[in-house]
């Protein structure tokens, strides 16, 4: 962010004399005639050292007030240049606290995240090994039914191709049909 500042541009007063000295005319006589009633002040200091100089006149209130407004627009501009610095410094810290805060968020939310990852980890983990468990038993049990599927096998041929003496030729060829 760049601070920007304000200048007091340097004016020329002879275009603006007559509307500047209408403008404060008014207020430089009132201040005048309470520091006359009072006997002193800067305006009756000023005159009297004007009249001493061989300066007095209308010009003479006319630059007074010149030189007052210009110093009133030089204290406004130095108000205003100090109220941005100080804007900007609060922008600065905002920012800078802002980031401080965002950051901590961000390793708060990243610690969280590990964690969530952590635990279901552990849980894929502890399925896994079920998996790998039922598995084994899953093909331990196919062994043995292919185990008692063999032997059921064997025994059936044996009984069907056992000769039996009383059994008559009919009911070999009959009980072979069948096996």
């Amino acid at each position: 962010m760049e601070r920007h500042g304000v200048d007091m541009p340097h004016v020329e007063g002879k275009d603006q004399e007559p509307q500047l000295f209408r403008e404060s005319k008014e207020q430089q006589q009132g201040e005048e005639n309470r520091e006359e009633e009072a006997g002193r002040g800067p305006a009756s200091a000023n005159r009297q050292l004007m009249m001493l100089e061989g300066k007095s006149g209308p010009f003479s209130s006319l630059d007074s007030s010149i030189d007052i407004l210009k110093k009133r627009a030089q204290e406004l501009i130095e108000n205003i240049n100090e109220s941005r610095q100080k804007d900007h410094a609060l922008m600065t810290n905002f920012r800078d606290s802002l980031k401080i805060k965002v950051s901590d968020l961000t390793e708060k939310l990243e610690e969280r995240m590990y964690q969530i990852y952590n635990h279901h980890n552990k849980i894929i983990q502890e399925k896994l090994q079920e998996f790998t468990q039922k598995m084994a038993k899953i093909s331990h049990l196919e062994t043995e039914l292919k185990q008692v599927c063999h032997t059921v096998e064997t025994v059936y041929k044996d009984l069907c191709v056992q000769p039996e003496a009383t059994i008559s030729e009919e009911e070999q060829t009959h009980k072979d049909g069948e096996c």
